[in-house]
């Protein structure tokens, strides 16, 4: 990456991570999610804690995704904040469940396994819904001495994750619960129909 700058992102989706949680950082055209979250190759996130979240919560908005024939109701996100906590920390995803992230631009991204306890199944679309790469990322080790409290970023911690790459610019993010892309027939290049308007929401 270029010069980087705080942004959200997977626990995804830094670099981009999901339930895998997401705490991003974006550096030029490339942007690094925490599982969760984006990063770049060379992440140096900001210490300290991650964006406040608004006074008042809002409840989760979902959007409809059919996969491989198979419909899964995603929840959305689609700002800093929201891309930033992704699915960290969560326990569970049900079968038919996970996340929708949703960027202002295409861009290079990378999604990193942030407190996120369970395996995360990913998905990144281009502008188009075109399927840019797939993965499965595995539950990283709980945080060690020295590497910080979950929902902060720590370089030591953010230095030791794996990263799991866009490949190409990116603008959709799909998370869904470990193994489900086992039981999809999904390649690169496959057209997937997402809702057009959510460019539009997304900041």
């Amino acid at each position: 990456m270029a010069v980087e700058r705080a942004v959200i992102g997977t626990g995804r989706g830094g670099v981009v991570r999901g339930l895998a949680a997401a705490a991003l950082l974006a550096a030029g055209p490339i942007l690094v999610v925490a599982g969760c979250e984006r990063h770049d190759e060379q992440p140096r996130p900001a210490a300290g804690n991650p964006p406040a979240a608004p006074a008042t919560a809002k409840e989760p908005e979902f959007t409809k995704v059919s996969l491989d024939g198979t419909t899964f109701k995603l929840e959305l996100s689609l700002d800093e904040q929201k891309r930033f906590k992704g699915l960290s920390d969560r326990t569970e995803i049900p079968a038919d469940g996970g996340m929708l992230f949703v960027f202002p631009q295409p861009q290079r991204l990378y999604f990193v396994m942030r407190d996120c306890p369970i395996p995360i199944d990913i998905v990144f679309l281009d502008g188009s819904g075109r399927i840019t790469a797939l993965h499965k990322m595995a539950a990283e080790a709980p945080r060690g001495p020295g590497e910080g409290k979950p929902g902060e970023v720590s370089q030591i911690y953010e230095d030791r994750l794996k990263r799991y790459s866009s490949k190409y610019d990116a603008q959709y993010v799909i998370e869904l619960k470990g193994n489900t892309l086992d039981g999809l027939k999904l390649k690169e290049g496959q057209q997937i129909k997402i809702d057009a308007g959510l460019k539009a929401r997304a900041r």
